[in-house]
């Protein structure tokens, strides 16, 4: 007998591990459907979310299952406006980024130095920031900045102003970290603020998720409470089959499933069954997980630490303040310039998203007054004159377009999160809703 040569090998290994995606617009009167089969590892299901999240997709169901060693998944997705998918070249895109993956590709930062920020938040610290990199002759060429329970974390792109390179002087590195470690710690955070230059490679907004979690942003007391209804969440053990189930009823938004998966994830949990429904501007999310070793939650403690992680995620990214978005042609300090207006006129930015497009750029801001409530329109006003009113533009918030979604199969929660599906009807629907069987009843 012959055996296979091992490059046949591994082409059999990669056919095998490679998700195998299709793409149906035919089975859902109101969204396009989005299927996924896979080898499971560890992580495939946030790469997966992470790849619609990308294109601004809203995910309006999602069906997971991946017990033993597969994973199969169904999203049922739109645009922002609500309608299905229609273009060709999106479907494609879709099913090249599922089908890659495992190799991990994402946004490309090459030529470019990145600074991650952490540290207690206050009016005006994003100014002072944005000052020093500019006097220290650096460009900024895409940014992230998140605030959260009084906390900001940051994750900044530039290069050299000279070079229009990625910056390699270590003294140069060592003076900007330096020279911003002593603006994040202020007059009171001593020991918190921290500055470093990151070499590794990861997801923008997974890795500010994880900067947050590993400031403990969750286990601290919100400076004012302004971000209106929180999230319900419980978390129950169901003991015959070894699962921890984690409910979840919150406001939907762009984005939730990922804030949530990304959590889990990097708290080293495992889903292996999961239903998500939208209804209205109201989302119902229901996990069963398990630790990686295959254990489930094991004290009433990590419990609770579960749920103030997940509510911290969620609450990240749901923006406070005015939507400002400032298109203009780059120049040397516009952000310096421009936030130091906010500061001057007591705007407080809660949220920023910097990019950079050729000549242009692109940001948005998120601002409120100095003491967290909403901004005069007035101020506004008087700030984008300043600036330039064709500049600087008030936005809406984007909303996700909500209608009502057709029922498939009883609700999964009940008051106060309860556990309502045995694991056994979740899994029968689950499969319904993968098309593997004709009935879950």
């Amino acid at each position: 007998m012959e055996w296979p040569t091992l490059d046949e090998y591994e082409k059999l290994l990669i056919r095998m591990s490679t998700p195998r995606v299709m793409i149906d617009n035919a089975g859902c009167s109101n969204a396009t459907r989005v299927m996924i089969d896979s080898a499971r590892k560890h992580g495939i299901l946030l790469e997966a979310v992470q790849v619609l999240m990308d294109l601004n997709l809203s995910i309006k169901k999602a069906y997971i299952s991946s017990d033993g060693r597969w994973f199969m998944d169904v999203f049922h997705v739109t645009d922002l406006n609500g309608n299905k998918l229609t273009d060709e070249s999106v479907f494609r895109y879709i099913e090249q980024s599922l089908e890659t993956v495992h190799y991990g590709i994402s946004k490309s930062f090459e030529g470019l130095t990145a600074l991650e920020l952490t540290g207690t938040d206050r009016v005006g610290l994003l100014s002072e920031v944005f000052a020093v990199l500019s006097n220290l002759h650096c460009t900024i060429s895409d940014a992230k900045v998140w605030t959260h329970n009084g906390r900001i974390a940051a994750l900044i792109y530039l290069k050299d102003n000279i070079s229009g390179s990625s910056i390699e002087d270590s003294d140069k590195l060592d003076a900007i970290e330096t020279m911003l470690r002593n603006v994040l710690k202020g007059d009171n955070d001593i020991r918190s603020a921290k500055t470093s230059v990151s070499f590794t490679v990861t997801h923008t907004e997974r890795r500010l998720h994880q900067m947050m979690f590993a400031d403990r942003d969750y286990d601290r007391k919100p400076v004012m409470d302004t971000r209106g209804e929180s999230a319900v969440i419980s978390v129950q053990n169901y003991l015959q089959r070894d699962y921890s189930v984690v409910n979840i009823q919150s406001k939907d938004r762009t984005k939730l499933l990922f804030d949530v998966v990304c959590t889990l994830t990097d708290m080293q949990y495992v889903v292996f069954h999961a239903t998500v429904d939208t209804s209205g501007d109201r989302a119902t999310m229901e996990f069963f997980i398990k630790h990686m070793d295959g254990s489930p939650i094991s004290s009433e403690a990590e419990k609770q630490r579960v749920i103030l992680c997940l509510l911290a995620a969620i609450e990240r990214r749901a923006s406070e303040g005015v939507r400002l978005e400032l298109c203009t042609s780059d120049r040397k300090n516009l952000l310096a310039d421009v936030t130091r207006t906010f500061r001057e006129n007591g705007l407080n930015v809660t949220r920023a998203e910097i990019s950079t497009r050729k000549d242009t750029a692109l940001n948005v801001f998120y601002v409120t007054d100095a003491v967290g409530n909403p901004a005069d329109s007035k101020l506004i006003e008087s700030v984008r004159q300043k600036i330039g009113l064709s500049d600087l533009k008030v936005k809406e918030l984007p909303l996700i377009y909500h209608q009502t979604v057709e029922r498939v199969g009883p609700t999964t929660m009940g008051s106060g999160g309860a556990m309502l599906l045995s694991l056994g009807s979740m899994v029968k629907r689950n499969l319904f809703n993968l098309g593997l069987i004709k009935s879950y009843s």
